[in-house]
């Protein structure tokens, strides 16, 4: 039964170039998504970029461009991964765009009129890097657990403040009825033992005076919002909100039938699960349907970073290796719920075991015999979806899981061709011989049509190339070249 599907990214902040970390985020949300069609479900992929805050007018000042023209430039290279990942999302949604600036005032408004929104003044401890407010169980000698290399800065001004603190119990509620609401279950016990310590209200708007790159605050022109506030929002802005109420419900779902799926990373499972629920609900929206959580990619256990000069670049790996083996590497040897290294080394290894003697090596052997001995292509069925255990494992976001599944399809059929040798009884002189080599050989090109649907959502040129090898009887150029 065709159903409408929506995910959504976290959307990059414009501090920085793309990352191996944006790039596993958006390959993840797009393996999904093209999974989704693959069932005949109808899909909206939402990303883009997050483009207000503190961070990204220091980042203007450094580079001595008007913000404007700085969040313009970074957006451009983020809408460039669409090519350079074969990302098949649907909406690109800018903080900046003049629709979304309407739609978080609008939401504004709501929280307030909800009597959500209240004035006051406050210290906090807070970190720039993280764009968060910070508390001592948060904080190693004085310093954030995630952005040790900032210091963290004292705040004492006149803010807006958003009740977090009066949602408590509406968000264990929502955790209680939908047990699944964040995967893995680690994290959902992680967010619901924060939510149980009790909320504290959390800052939502700073003074123009001292960040004046932000949404104005409605009625107040001496506030800007808070930019965890403003960029939630795009992800209901995105779909049409406030305006086209259909179109929102299609998509984002109702109350009692949610159907947005998110995914995060997570240094954003608080903000998602939490911070974001409670303000749906205020603005007397859905809530999420659900919310995956995945972790980080390390290099050689620690964080990749420019001062330990480990970081690698995806772009740079996909230009060179093709962006399939970068897809590849993601989905089946980066977990999809705990941290995971990224080396060049365990990349190259894997690339050339697994893609140049696996799975390139399968479709030529095959594809070889096929083309000698048939003049014509094997008849086919043509699958519509995944191998059943594939498509349990992407349900679950065990992308890694799902890729094993693929793999040991692959090795049953090299394993077929060493044993039954169908390249030997082609050439025997007994009929019965050779008529079984020819349906082994019928068989294994069968197969090699079935594996490519299989990864299509995971390695879409790869797929495309196999189908059209099998469609067209012709044997493709090396898949996966020797290193």
């Amino acid at each position: 039964m065709k159903k409408n599907f929506y995910i959504t990214t976290t959307l990059p902040y414009l501090n920085a170039d793309p990352h191996m970390g944006h790039a596993l985020e958006f390959i993840q949300a797009d393996i999904i998504a093209r999974y989704h069609r693959l069932k005949g479900d109808e899909v909206i992929f939402n990303t883009g970029t997050d483009e207000h805050g503190l961070k990204i007018f220091q980042k203007a000042l450094d580079n001595n461009l008007p913000t404007k023209d700085y969040v313009d430039l970074y957006a451009m290279r983020f809408r460039a991964l669409k090519e350079k990942l074969n990302l098949s999302y649907t909406n690109f949604i800018r903080t900046t765009d003049p629709h979304h600036i309407q739609a978080a005032q609008e939401f504004w408004k709501r929280c307030f009129k909800n009597g959500d929104i209240y004035k006051g003044e406050y210290e906090m401890k807070y970190c720039v890097g993280c764009e968060l407010e910070k508390d001592e169980t948060e904080l190693e000698d004085g310093r954030c657990f995630i952005h040790p290399n900032l210091e963290i800065q004292i705040i004492k001004e006149e803010n807006y403040f958003f009740k977090f603190s009066k949602y408590q119990q509406k968000l264990l509620d929502l955790y209680t009825t939908q047990p699944d609401f964040v995967v893995p279950q680690s994290r959902l016990g992680e967010i619901k033992s924060f939510v149980e310590r009790g909320l504290k209200d959390f800052s939502i708007s700073r003074l123009k005076s001292k960040m004046p790159w932000g949404i104005p605050v409605p009625d107040d022109e001496e506030h800007v919002m808070y930019v965890w506030f403003d960029a939630l929002v795009n992800y209901v802005s995105t779909l049409g909100w406030p305006e086209d109420e259909q179109n929102f419900e299609k998509w984002w779902g109702t109350k009692e039938l949610p159907n947005a799926f998110q995914i995060a990373g997570k240094d954003n499972l608080r903000q998602q699960s939490a911070m974001w629920q409670a303000m749906l609900m205020s603005a007397g929206l859905p809530t999420s349907k659900q919310i995956f959580i995945h972790g980080f990619i390390t290099s050689e256990g620690q964080k990749m970073s420019k001062t330990l000069g480990n970081v690698i670049d995806p772009l740079a790996v996909a230009d060179e290796y093709g962006i399939d083996a970068l897809r590849y590497f993601l989905a089946r040897h980066i977990h999809p719920f705990e941290d995971s290294d990224f080396t060049i080394e365990r990349f190259k290894d894997s690339y050339t075991a697994n893609l140049t003697n696996g799975l390139g090596n399968l479709v030529a052997r095959v594809m070889q015999m096929a083309t000698t001995h048939f003049q014509g292509p094997v008849e086919i069925t043509q699958e519509t979806k995944p191998d059943t255990s594939v498509s349990a494992h992407i349900e679950a976001f065990e992308f890694n899981r799902a890729m094993d599944s693929i793999w040991e399809r692959i090795g049953h059929n090299d394993a077929l061709i060493e044993i039954k040798k169908p390249f030997v009884g082609i050439k025997s002189g007994e009929e019965s011989i050779r008529n079984e080599a020819l349906l082994i050989i019928k068989k294994l090109v069968r197969e090699l049509n079935a594996i490519a649907t299989d990864l299509e959502p995971f390695m879409p040129s790869t797929s495309a190339q196999i189908k059209e090898a099998v469609l067209t009887h012709k044997k493709p150029d090396n898949l996966f070249p020797r290193l």
